[in-house]
């Protein structure tokens, strides 16, 4: 008489109970992506972008203005800037992005960070930034609801209430961050610039596309 072997079997219907246990869990976390999804009509805005304009102290930076005292009695300007940013702005550019800044300020070191990250439109010293913003609209042909803007003081307000896209770092002013269609998890100079270029590229569904893409 053959006695069956009741550990075997407990053995065997452990192992269903945790391959079960193992495909809801997979069932729970695919939910979960789903749940993170970008938003319908988030995504239906950053869809139609081509064009990402930024501004730059607060945005590209952390907003510090540090000046370095020289000989002559001039001063020298320093400027920090996030390598996750250039990465995701370099992406931007490689997806066909046209990319570029308006700030109130001038910098050497502006413009040489632009240069390195292929940056196209680099606006200086724009008190008032309307007409900059109107310049890249004439020189792109873009139409506004295709224009992207990342800001984060009151300067940029008048360009936010504008395109179809309007993006504020997460350490903006309250009026700014009022404005924004998106609020970016990180704050100005410290990733936010590359968080908006996920999101446009996500919402194009070229993302992951554009991650074999990276260079240093």
């Amino acid at each position: 008489m053959v006695i069956p072997n009741e550990g075997t079997e407990g053995s065997g219907l452990a192992g269903r109970d945790l391959l079960f246990a193992k495909n809801r869990r997979i069932e729970e976390t695919e939910l979960a992506k789903r749940g993170k999804k970008i938003p319908g009509k988030l995504a239906r805005r950053a869809k139609q972008v081509l064009v990402l304009l930024m501004d730059v102290d607060g945005t590209l930076t952390d907003g510090s203005v540090t000046l370095l005292s020289q000989p002559d009695g001039s001063a020298l300007e320093l400027k920090n800037f996030s390598a996750h940013d250039g990465q995701g702005l370099t992406l931007a550019v490689s997806a066909g992005l046209r990319t570029g800044v308006i700030t109130g300020r001038g910098s050497a070191a502006l413009r040489r960070r632009c240069k390195e990250l292929d940056i196209e439109f680099v606006y200086e010293k724009q008190g008032h930034k309307v007409a900059a913003y109107e310049d890249v609209l004439r020189k792109t042909g873009a139409k506004e609801s295709e224009v992207a803007f990342l800001g984060d003081d009151l300067p940029d307000l008048t360009i936010m209430h504008r395109v179809g896209l309007a993006v504020a770092v997460h350490n903006a002013t309250p009026e700014v961050r009022r404005a924004a269609h998106y609020t970016t998890k990180t704050d100005g100079g410290k990733g936010a610039a590359r968080e908006v270029v996920e999101l446009i590229l996500k919402a194009k569904g070229i993302w992951e596309e554009m991650i074999d893409k990276a260079r240093a």
